[in-house]
């Protein structure tokens, strides 16, 4: 897909009303295939390759109900893998860093990565918005990549968000009330849902959207997997002030890498 100037244009637009926008068709299948083979070889031998990839986290899904026959099958995540070529030759697309540069400014510095599995009855994570996770200074503007591996319906547990939320600051979050919830899954108990839309996505597709967005996704209850890969960038001199604020605890899923400076690539393909 190329993005020309009315295209780009409306598509900032979108962006600054609603929170996100959606470029339909922006990769091949091909692109999120690999990237599903890559992480699937990391997840099938994982001592090999974490060992060579500080900041690697593979995280399994908490549920205990789910089975397979592979490793990957109740795999949750993997995160750190924008040092990867799979996943750095997407972020070196001339498209998204003319995006980035709209969006964020000549300098920019992606800082988290993550693949989501997302199994046959995995659950969905609830209402929530990004930039809970991220305690930075400056807080904005953090932008997300949601690219589909696979398709995303109401079926196989599809994303959800709620347009505009992300003019609102950052909610108040809980710990997710379920049994058994994911490590770390937190929600949104005191905002209004009901203009909550589904985000309908074919493999391929494109999902730009503000880290304050309120989002969430729903169980997979089909028999296939949803698969996604999600990179987080931000300004080049943004502090993560997590340390001081936790406790002296700093995120393991928090790697900053230079991606642009002066609009240009740090490290061509």
């Amino acid at each position: 897909m190329t993005i020309g100037p009315s295209m780009h244009a409306n598509a900032v637009d979108s962006y600054r009303s609603d929170g996100f926008f959606i470029l339909a068709g922006f990769s091949s299948p091909d692109v999120g295939r690999n990237m599903l083979e890559d992480v699937i070889d990391i997840v099938r031998d994982p001592h090999e390759v974490v060992s060579k990839s500080p900041g690697m986290l593979i995280v399994s899904e908490a549920q205990k109900d789910l089975t397979g026959v592979n490793p990957e099958d109740t795999i949750s995540k993997v995160f750190t893998l924008h040092t990867r070529p799979a996943f750095t030759s997407f972020l070196n697309d001339n498209r998204i860093t003319a995006l980035l540069v709209d969006l964020i400014g000549p300098d920019v510095d992606c800082f988290l990565s993550q693949f989501i599995f997302k199994n046959p009855g995995a659950w969905g994570q609830p209402w929530h918005q990004d930039s809970f996770y991220f305690p930075f200074d400056p807080p904005r503007t953090i932008v997300g990549l949601w690219l589909a591996v696979t398709e995303a319906t109401l079926q196989n547990g599809c994303l959800h968000i709620l347009a505009g939320s992300h003019t609102e600051p950052i909610h108040t979050h809980i710990p997710d009330r379920r049994p058994e919830a994911n490590h770390g899954y937190m929600e949104i108990v005191d905002h209004d849902m009901s203009g909550q839309q589904p985000v309908l996505m074919n493999a391929g597709d494109l999902l730009v959207f503000d880290s304050h967005l309120m989002h969430c996704s729903i169980d997979n209850l089909s028999s296939g997997i949803r698969a996604a890969m999600v990179f987080h960038c931000c300004a080049a001199d943004t502090i993560d002030l997590g340390f001081e604020q936790y406790n002296n605890f700093k995120s393991p899923t928090h790697q900053f890498m230079p991606l642009l400076r002066d609009g240009r690539l740090v490290l061509a393909p």
